[in-house]
């Protein structure tokens, strides 16, 4: 039987995360349909990809993959996503702050947009709404979303937000960079796909820290801004390439 949905999560040294993270989405999805869960297992040197791989016997629909290295986000999204069943992805963030509980919601939010719209959306994107970051993260994540929407013209307004659906083959249509988690909401746009958005909720980290610094995302992103606009100005929109 055809997949309702797969749900990809990176993560990286998140031992103590992620199996009540694994449950909850197991929990989460009990009434989605036929659906597996990658879990995605960056180079951690922990005891991340234990943990995990304990649960197989307690949530059969668990899949652990596991990069030899630590190759980052964007590459550990791509790589759950090629090994994916479904022909809808869903993404979160493996420190347990997005709540798998949005996954059906914007399940939901995609079928009624393709609904109203002839079929067109791609994509749903979640909005954090009463994020339970520091002030200063908070503050960091305003600034470079007003920056990267005036250099982009994306129309998002949280795209650092983990948790979303997507369609798989429009995902794999998509250009790919390191980094690229960051963008899809341009990039989907660029290949002439709808997006959407929904209000999700946030939570507080678990166990562990976080991997990103804003100064370090900083220097990542003002490149990559740099890059995503020559890519868009090269792009002549869809082909609409018909059969004759």
């Amino acid at each position: 039987m055809p997949l309702a949905l797969s749900v990809v999560v990176p993560v990286k040294d998140e031992a103590g995360n992620a199996a009540p993270l694994a449950r909850e989405i197991a929990q989460a999805l009990t009434a989605v349909g036929p659906h597996e869960i990658i879990f995605v297992d960056d180079g951690s040197t922990d005891g991340t990809a234990a943990e995990l791989t304990a649960l197989r016997a307690e949530i059969p629909q668990l899949r652990v993959l596991r990069h030899k290295r630590n190759l980052g986000q964007s590459r550990a999204v791509r790589s759950g996503v090629l090994a994916a069943k479904g022909a809808i992805i869903g993404t979160l963030d493996g420190d347990g702050q997005n709540d798998p509980a949005d996954l059906p919601r914007l399940l939901a939010e995609m079928k009624r947009l393709n609904t109203s719209s002839g079929g067109n959306v791609a994509m749903v994107g979640g909005v954090r709404v009463k994020r339970k970051d520091t002030a200063s993260r908070r503050m960091a994540s305003k600034i470079g979303n007003g920056f990267r929407n005036w250099m982009l013209k994306d129309g998002a307004a949280d795209t650092g937000c983990g948790i979303k659906v997507l369609e798989r083959e429009a995902y794999l249509a998509l250009p790919y960079f390191d980094h690229q988690h960051r963008f899809l909401i341009a990039l989907m746009r660029r290949e002439g796909y709808g997006v959407g958005f929904l209000p999700v909720g946030h939570r507080p980290r678990g166990a562990g820290v976080s991997k990103y610094t804003n100064f370090g995302r900083m220097l990542v992103s003002i490149n990559d801004l740099l890059g995503m606009r020559w890519l868009i100005s090269r792009h002549r929109g869809p082909a609409g390439t018909e059969e004759l």
